[in-house]
């Protein structure tokens, strides 16, 4: 009883600096969730706007279809091309509508 008597201030000097250094810390971890928050918000708007593969297939199917058509276009050949033409027309008609 004697010693608590005697060094009671001290003891209480440091049990505050305890308190002091938690509450700093518990504050320093609560801006750190924070900013893991509007991280993991930020990165999950990425996500969600990446294309799947299906949307990323039915993009390259538009747009190789497109460039074949152009291809046909840009040179002489008439009689092969013209059904391939109208076939490429339909095929983007179905894609270009199942995209929307």
């Amino acid at each position: 009883m004697k010693f608590i008597e005697q060094h009671i201030i001290k003891i209480l000097i440091a049990f505050g600096f305890v308190f002091v250094v938690l509450f700093v810390q518990n504050c320093s971890t609560s801006r750190k969730l924070d900013k893991l928050e509007k991280q993991d918000k930020i990165t999950n708007a990425q996500l969600d706007s990446i294309a799947t593969r299906d949307e990323l297939t039915k993009a390259l199917t538009i747009e190789g279809l497109k460039s074949e058509k152009r291809m046909i276009q840009s040179t002489d050949r008439k009689m092969l091309d013209v059904n391939r033409q109208t076939a490429i027309d339909e095929e983007l008609k179905k894609l270009e509508a199942n995209n929307r």
